[in-house]
């Protein structure tokens, strides 16, 4: 998995100016999240860690998503990703949490489609909330491009959080 240098970096130097920590929930990317921030320049200042509960057990019991809610929506909503993001977050004592759930190949619980639902929050609240839907393509090419699309976001988040900080 290689994505561009300068998004990692960027990642990276401005979570170290502005002095802020993060954390992950995956589920869907299966650890490329977290493998990502481990191969930022100085990642241990403020990537805390992060944790992959692939199953509804371990979203229950590690991120304390809401078990009926889960059963209901094969872990793959909206809410399912905040609640993940807010309490990452919490447990790893961070600024940010990043979370992510969804589905690489498509199945009978996802109407065959290929989506998932990845949240950002910040200080305990939800700040950004988005689905992304993908074509056709390997279970392995999805899980990168969903990878390197929530970094995206989250720098642009980064960013403008760095400016309204500086205004």
């Amino acid at each position: 998995m290689e994505f561009e240098k300068n998004l990692l970096s960027d990642i990276g130097q401005l979570l170290l100016d502005m002095d802020e920590t993060v954390s992950v929930a995956e589920s869907v990317t299966s650890g490329f999240l977290q493998f990502s921030f481990s191969q930022m320049a100085d990642a241990s200042k403020f990537y805390k860690g992060g944790i992959t509960a692939y199953t509804l057990e371990e979203k229950v019991r590690f991120l304390h998503v809401n078990k009926e809610e889960a059963e209901r929506c094969d872990c793959v909503s909206e809410n399912i990703a905040s609640v993940m993001a807010v309490n990452v977050a919490e447990s790893f004592e961070t600024d940010w949490g990043i979370a992510v759930t969804g589905y690489a190949t498509p199945v009978e619980k996802s109407d065959y489609k290929i989506f998932a639902w990845f949240s950002f929050s910040y200080k305990n609240s939800v700040i950004y909330t988005k689905r992304l839907d993908l074509n056709p393509t390997e279970p392995q090419n999805a899980q990168i491009y969903y990878s390197e699309f929530i970094l995206g976001c989250f720098k642009t988040r980064l960013q403008k959080h760095q400016a309204e900080e500086n205004n």
